[in-house]
């Protein structure tokens, strides 16, 4: 996979914008089959920046109705990745 297909977008929630601000920790939408080190390749590749650890968390697809029709949301992965000491923070809104 492509840096690009592995980071599939910023998650801009108060809680990612909390551990940008105080911990250097970004918060990505990523591909549900990447690995850790998919992530951090992937971010040092498109942002060049030096990743400390990578977390990640799994998200299964809801149930949802629209009348009498029902369906199911994907289900998705984020990740947080903090960033080693002194590194400067990234303007990553824009992936």
């Amino acid at each position: 996979m492509s840096p690009y297909e592995v980071i599939q977008g910023p998650l801009v929630t108060e809680k990612a914008e909390f551990g940008r601000v105080q911990d250097q920790t970004l918060c990505f939408r990523v591909h549900p089959k990447a690995t850790k080190t998919d992530v951090k390749n992937a971010v040092h590749s498109i942002f060049k920046v030096d990743v400390d650890t990578v977390r990640t968390a799994r998200y299964v697809g809801k149930m949802r109705r629209q009348g009498r029709f029902q369906g199911r949301r994907p289900a998705w992965k984020k990740a947080y990745v903090k960033l080693k000491a002194g590194q400067s923070q990234v303007e990553y809104t824009q992936v």
